[in-house]
């Protein structure tokens, strides 16, 4: 069904609620009426209860519709936020505003992956629930009366978890995935970052008042000059959050704009040539790119200048994967069997090439030197709770369960290794945020949005 069509129907329902009304609010006639014997001139005593108008379309996108509900909702998750995080709130037409722009571009993606076939299935939404419910320390029926208490429909979350879960995806298709970082990148990245001496690190605050693409003159014209009020306030010493939160265009507009600590190489280079020359507490001019105006208050600074050692555990391992042939209690018995063996004198290296599921079977189960957090947080907590030349119990992991042998310790400076990971992050985060901006703004100026009255 197109929106023409749609907006046809709706335009049929609210005339017949006005010439109608008793058909469309039965329930509340019926409310009104007296009790069974009561004479009926007694019902011209009490003035008839107000007939709700129904609910309202605010913007149109594609072939899709937000209506004045969706907004309320989350306009009121908003304010709970907002009060939450002590951020002052702006006026309710601008937080809708700046929500109505944000749940657009949620519908335009969500559009449009479903169109391209992205979906997630009930067991992989029951996974993130179950792991959500237990970042809260709660099992899904103790964080589903948690919700309840709320006053949030458990329903409703698990609709939004699929959204983010279906977002998150389509981003890491067509933005993440295609973004590339070569050693030669990273080498020149390094070079840069020796020539100009130790890197800096910055907190800061941002408002972005975007351009839409191909805009004419007087569009550029008009958002500048919205910058330009905005900035205008910050002079005058009003909350960033909450000018954020009523003008922002960026994705953390509602978590008062602030970006947290950034590497100067993680950032665009106009941004990082102005942030070094700022003092905490300060507010930028306007920055002019390619998306739009930018604002920056930068909240605090400091260098990067650590050593970074790390103790490493030399480690090998028998895996046993689950399926459907072989049950978790299969694989337990199979591994305490094969541990049985060990202790009475079989080489770890020979039961691993014969019984180890893993491609390291081939090398004896040996996954040599590892650092913290290279491996999943239950292998890495039993390998540490090891001493050298120990044998676990059967470990259970994501992969399935594991026998774990530490052989050795050691002490390791791996700051260049370090270096060169934290180089890759940073030009990679750049390139995403770069890609993700220009691909939202392709998306959305190739949709059709219509905004209707939201009153």
């Amino acid at each position: 069904m197109n929106f023409k069509t749609l907006n046809r129907i709706l335009h049929v329902i609210t005339l017949l609620a006005a010439l109608l009304p008793g058909a469309v609010h039965a329930a509340q006639d019926d409310a009104a009426q007296p009790a069974s014997g009561t004479p009926s001139g007694s019902t011209a005593k009490h003035a008839a209860p107000p007939i709700k108008p129904l609910d309202s379309i605010v913007a149109v996108v594609n072939d899709d519709v937000i209506t004045r509900y969706d907004l309320d909702e989350h306009y009121d998750r908003a304010v709970q936020q907002l009060k939450a995080r002590k951020i002052p709130l702006p006026s309710r037409a601008v937080l809708e505003k700046q929500l109505l722009e944000r749940m657009i571009n949620d519908r335009i993606q969500l559009q449009y992956a479903n169109q391209t076939g992205i979906r997630v299935d009930g067991p992989t939404l029951d996974k993130a629930l179950n792991r959500i419910a237990a970042q809260n320390n709660m099992n899904l029926e103790q964080f589903r009366a948690a919700l309840a208490k709320e006053g949030m429909a458990f329903n409703k979350f698990r609709n939004d978890i699929r959204d983010e879960i279906i977002l998150q995806r389509l981003h890491e298709r067509d933005v993440d995935s295609k973004v590339n970082v070569t050693e030669a990148e990273v080498d020149a990245y390094l070079e840069n970052q020796a020539k100009q001496g130790q890197e800096d690190e910055y907190n800061f605050d941002h408002i972005l008042i975007r351009i839409p693409e191909a805009a004419t003159t007087e569009q550029i014209q008009k958002q500048r000059a919205r910058a330009q009020k905005v900035l205008d306030e910050l002079r005058k010493g009003a909350d960033f959050a909450q000018l954020s939160a009523s003008y922002s265009d960026a994705s953390n507009a509602l978590d008062g704009g602030n970006v947290g600590w950034r590497r100067g190489s993680q950032l665009p280079t106009v941004f990082a040539d102005i942030l070094a020359k700022m003092q905490p507490g300060q507010v930028s001019d306007i920055i002019r790119s390619s998306n739009g105006f930018h604002i920056l208050k930068l909240v605090d600074k400091r260098g990067q200048n650590s050593k970074m050692v790390v103790q490493q555990t030399h480690v090998r391992h028998i895996l046993i994967k689950t399926n459907e042939l072989v049950s978790a209690t299969d694989a337990k018995n199979r591994l305490l069997q094969i541990r049985e063996r060990l202790l009475n004198g079989a080489k770890f290296a020979d039961m691993a090439r014969q019984y180890s599921d893993d491609s390291s079977a081939a090398k004896g189960g040996d996954l040599g030197w590892v650092s913290p957090g290279e491996t999943v947080p239950e292998f890495e907590h039993a390998m540490n709770a090891l001493k050298p030349g120990e044998i676990s119990q059967p470990v259970q992991s994501p992969f399935g369960f594991h026998l774990i042998e530490v052989l050795a310790r050691r002490d390791q400076d791996v700051t260049k290794e370090r270096q060169r990971l934290l180089a890759r992050q940073a030009l990679r985060q750049r390139k995403i945020e770069e890609a993700q901006e220009e691909w939202l703004r392709q998306l959305r100026d190739s949709a059709y949005v219509e905004y209707r009255n939201a009153e």
